[in-house]
């Protein structure tokens, strides 16, 4: 493809300012304007992009940690430079075979209005069109395809079975609850407040929710709402949570780890004092990464367009717009602000 001449344009970021310690503040994040060549070099190999839609995820507050420990799947963000997740964006110029001018793609991007990329391994093209492009932070894209396999592959459901949803109301929760329903299984949610428990009960089907900052007694909580015991657990807070469950599980329960949020802002992890039940219990537990599971992609599109365009599966969105509410947005996160899949609206299509 040949360049012509260059095109400077400015280029608005959300840059990692500070390491976080402890619960992270907005302060770690700063706005900025740089600026970006339109026109990429020839024989980069890369791709040009103009980001649309951000997603927020609570694995993204670690990587705003110093993280000392050498880990294979998450690293630190770099300071000064922008923050990167999960998004929806269109090529806008591109040197790589496989994408051309035009193509809508979803994948790992830079919190910036436009982005240089070189790892385009990490991109799927979109296809379906008839949907929010919105979707493919979330329902669509890396939260669809972890409910999908930590529900499907890990927890293997029977019809009957009784399932519980911890943070139900967030991303990946609200549609493992619903993929428990279509399973033909009995679900109940946690959630922080009673909006959210609401939502849980009257849009996503639940049949049942609970908020659990009301309650006391977690375990007794859930001896109210599984008298007779949980066969899956998918699990999205850790902690006193977790605790609670293990005393609940039913013999040869599921219990699927996605995530732990109630740790990611703890300098000292909470202890879990039950761990002896998946021996007496013969619990399978497993954590799973979702990009162990692109694999399923195609499986899982095909599972899931149909339902969308029939109405079958609900998904809710919490959009704030403009880079600039990004910092806001995804702190708000740990706060509890969100209902739905948190998205940053970069720009429209």
């Amino acid at each position: 493809m040949a360049n012509g001449g260059d095109e400077v344009v400015s280029n608005k970021q959300v840059i990692l300012k500070e390491y976080v310690s402890g619960s992270p503040k907005e302060s770690n994040l700063q706005v900025r304007i740089s600026s970006i060549n339109l026109k990429i070099p020839q024989g980069c190999n890369g791709i040009l992009v103009k980001n649309l839609y951000l997603s927020c995820d609570p694995y993204m507050i670690t990587r705003m940690k110093n993280l000392q420990l050498k880990q294979d799947y998450v690293h630190s963000f770099l300071l000064g430079s922008p923050i990167s997740g999960y998004g929806v964006a269109k090529v806008i110029e591109s040197e790589h075979p496989n994408f051309k001018k035009g193509d809508l793609i979803w994948g790992m991007t830079g919190w910036e209005e436009y982005s240089f990329i070189t790892a385009t391994e990490t991109f799927f093209k979109i296809q379906d069109k008839d949907v929010p492009l919105s979707y493919y932070t979330g329902i669509l894209g890396m939260p669809g395809v972890s409910a999908y396999a930590g529900f499907y592959e890990i927890c293997s459901p029977k019809k009957g079975e009784y399932v519980f949803v911890s943070a139900a109301s967030g991303a990946v929760g609200q549609l493992v609850g619903q993929f428990a329903k279509l399973s033909g299984c009995y679900v109940v949610g946690s959630a922080g407040s009673k909006e959210k428990v609401d939502l849980l009960k009257n849009k996503l089907g639940f049949d049942e929710a609970f908020n659990y900052k009301e309650e006391q007694d977690l375990n007794a909580a859930l001896q109210r709402y599984f008298p007779e015991g949980i066969d899956i657990y998918f699990e999205n807070v850790g902690g006193k949570m977790l605790d609670a469950v293990l005393l609940n599980m039913r013999l040869r329960g599921r219990i699927a780890v996605c995530g732990m949020i109630s740790q990611y802002n703890l300098d000292q992890p909470e202890g879990v004092h039950y761990l002896s039940n998946i021996i007496l219990k013969r619990i399978r537990m497993e954590g799973f990464m979702v990009f162990d599971h692109y694999h399923l992609y195609p499986k899982y599109l095909e599972m899931i367009l149909p339902r969308i365009r029939q109405g079958k599966i609900v998904y809710v969105e919490d959009k704030d717009e403009g880079l600039e509410s990004g910092p806001a947005a995804l702190i708000g996160l740990f706060a509890g602000c969100n209902q739905g899949k948190k998205v940053v609206v970069v720009a429209h299509e």
